[in-house]
């Protein structure tokens, strides 16, 4: 339960960190994001979801 905890706190700091280092980036995705199709949404959502978890079961293999 550590680990969750730890990869959520993870999470949050590279979020500020974006949102840190370059907020008008962050809005330009964003307004990308608004305007994209939410099918492709989707698929890219999976995609990242599934590069996550492989990524996550190699790591804990080692």
């Amino acid at each position: 339960m550590n680990d969750l905890w730890a990869a959520l706190c993870l999470v949050a700091v590279f979020e500020g960190l974006v949102l840190f280092a370059a907020p008008g980036a962050w809005k330009r995705a964003m307004a990308r994001m608004l305007a994209t199709p939410e099918r492709q949404l989707r698929q890219v959502g999976a995609i990242v979801l599934a590069a996550g978890v492989l990524a996550l079961w190699w790591v804990r293999q080692g």
